[in-house]
């Protein structure tokens, strides 16, 4: 048996904005994504002897068959090899799930990765980021990681200039958000271009007074812009929603001070991040 253990970090989005919509009905985007040091850690093994794809979760929260992201990232890898799909996949939960913070994006990253390793790097990274972007519109990213500019459904990535080094409080609150119905909203009447970007881009240690996420506009929910607010009474340089939420983040200028901001909020999940500059990393065994 050959078997790979590697760490999946999740994302934040710290500019997200709608550019439109395609004619197949995805949704075109316009996002700064940065990696996290909130990871899981995904196992991945390889036997003869095993039966097609096995996955195990530490979250009972988490689905273990077919509608996991995991499940299509290694039946697609074992499709582009040509081999019988034949893999054991063990996820230890650690990013809140249906958060906006690329979990399970991550964890199908790490899974095509450490299927790659395995069957000793039979794909370039080209094919592999061929796949990821088959697989989930966050996967190219997040097996890059990084800080990166991604436009179109996610797999049109471009490098930018590192963000001066901020601390980020991750908050996630007891409810979920309806990212299907805030599309639908979108759709009937489209928010205006926010035509932030390149203020973004440009706002070196001003960034996180930059920070934007058109979802938050779109749900006009007051417990979420309640906690944006305690965050920014809290210290925060600046606060928003990340991805379709419901998970918040608020950007501070050191550990200490996320740590104190976090223990007010009691009864929600929280976690201080800092910045990493990959999205996958291989565990030594």
């Amino acid at each position: 048996m050959k078997e790979i253990s590697l760490i999946a970090n999740a994302k934040l989005n710290l500019y997200l904005d709608i550019t439109g919509k395609r004619s197949n009905g995805y949704h075109s985007l316009e996002t700064v994504m940065q990696s996290i040091d909130l990871s899981d850690v995904i196992t991945v093994s390889t036997d003869s002897s095993s039966d097609g794809i096995n996955i195990t979760c530490s979250s009972p929260l988490i689905p273990v068959n077919r509608k996991n992201i995991c499940y299509k990232a290694a039946e697609a890898f074992f499709a582009a090899i040509e081999r019988e799909p034949r893999a054991d996949i063990h996820i230890e939960k650690r990013i809140p799930h249906a958060a906006g913070l690329g979990g399970g994006s991550a964890d199908a990253a790490a899974v095509l990765i450490g299927l790659n390793t395995l069957f000793e790097n039979t794909l370039g990274m080209e094919r592999l980021l061929s796949i990821a972007e088959k697989t989930g519109a966050d996967v190219p990213f997040c097996m890059t990681g990084g800080v990166k500019l991604c436009k179109g459904i996610g797999e049109d990535i471009h490098d930018i200039e590192p963000l001066p080094e901020r601390v980020y409080l991750v908050v996630m609150p007891d409810f979920y958000c309806d990212t299907r119905g805030a599309y639908m909203i979108y759709d009937e009447n489209p928010l205006p271009r926010r035509n932030g970007l390149v203020k973004f881009l440009k706002a070196g240690e001003e960034f996180p007074q930059r920070v934007y996420n058109v979802f938050k506009e779109i749900y006009e929910n007051d417990r979420i812009d309640g906690i944006v607010e305690k965050l920014s009474e809290l210290g925060a340089e600046g606060a928003n929603l990340s991805g379709s939420g419901s998970a918040v983040f608020g950007i501070f200028k050191d550990e200490a001070a996320a740590a104190a901001a976090a223990r007010e909020f009691p009864k929600y999940f929280t976690a201080v991040c800092k910045p990493v500059d990959v999205g996958i990393i291989t565990i030594e065994n």
